[in-house]
């Protein structure tokens, strides 16, 4: 599903790299560009963005002689160890890693050229705290996630903290981005079928149990960019990617993937049993997702964002 998102991307990046990025102002008399990548987990995904991001720079200044260093970023907990096992031989760029949440400084001032986030900006930092408390008009009975809720105030509590979380995401980026530097943002759009996971679980434990993810808008990117105030906004665009999961309505493919993305929260709240059980039933009902597929799949479903630092 990733190695999609990227791919339906990688014609757009190329396109607002080619018409926005000016590396002669950028680099005056060095040969060295830098680009990292946040959230880069522990690939192949990762180095197949970054290839693409060294190999569009250099065929738009093939008479420029750059060296290209790239910067791997994730969580302090990411295996880097298997990501760097299994960096490609025949990378054109000097490979680094670098452990730490990208909410957080993670560069020296006016260090980075480019910039690249793809499926990672909608993890928030943390859960909102007022969904867990039975006091707080926000509170999220029975509910493990925005998406179905209709209280609004659960929605406000997202967005509260998804708007936190990106000052201190735009805030880092303006001191590490040189001017004139690029950062392309791509985020996942889900919907609540997908999210749905059901299964015979503790009331309890359900009310105190809340995914923090928080899937943006146009409009919320917008805000946050334009409060900020350090970048352009040179393209932001809903699309949708052709994928052979939802072109094939192939809906227990995708909850395997979505498995391993998510399983994790699931057994760290509920434990291994209870966790196995809920995607095990959804699973089940991949005839029932798939038809929902067949009828939803030409939805815009993925956010794209190019930036310039100002």
């Amino acid at each position: 599903m990733q190695r999609e998102v990227l791919d339906g991307a990688k014609e757009m990046m190329k396109e607002v790299i080619i018409e926005h990025l000016d590396i002669k102002n950028m680099l005056s008399s060095s040969n060295k560009f830098y680009i990292i990548d946040l959230g880069c987990s522990i690939g192949p995904n990762t180095f197949n963005s970054m290839q693409h991001v060294v190999q569009v720079v250099k065929d738009k200044y093939h008479d420029n002689i750059l060296e290209f260093q790239v910067f791997f970023n994730d969580h302090v907990n990411n295996d880097f160890n298997t990501l760097f096992q299994s960096l490609p031989i025949d990378r054109s760029y000097y490979a680094f890693g670098v452990p730490g949440s990208f909410h957080d400084r993670l560069f020296p001032s006016r260090s980075i050229h480019f910039a690249h986030c793809s499926t990672s900006i909608h993890w928030l930092s943390k859960t909102p705290k007022e969904l867990l408390d039975e006091k707080s008009p926000s509170w999220n009975k029975g509910l493990i996630h925005y998406i179905g809720a209709s209280n609004i105030e659960v929605m406000n509590a997202y967005v509260a903290q998804f708007e936190k979380d990106m000052e201190m995401f735009f805030n880092a980026r303006a001191e590490e981005i040189v001017p004139g530097g690029m950062m392309v943002l791509i985020s996942p759009q889900f919907s609540e079928r997908l999210l749905n996971f059901s299964g015979k679980l503790d009331e309890s434990l359900v009310n105190s149990f809340n995914g923090p993810v928080y899937f943006p808008s146009i409009e919320d990117m917008t805000k946050v960019v334009e409060k900020n105030g350090c970048f352009s906004i040179e393209k932001i665009e809903l699309t949708y990617p052709k994928s052979k999961l939802v072109d094939e309505a192939d809906a227990k493919t995708l909850m395997i993937n979505l498995r391993a993305v998510l399983e994790g929260l699931f057994i760290n709240h509920f434990g291994s049993k209870i966790a196995k059980e809920a995607f095990t039933r959804t699973i089940l009902k991949s005839d029932e997702i798939s038809a929902w597929m067949k009828i939803n799949y030409k939805k815009a479903c993925q956010l794209f964002i190019a930036l310039k630092r100002k």
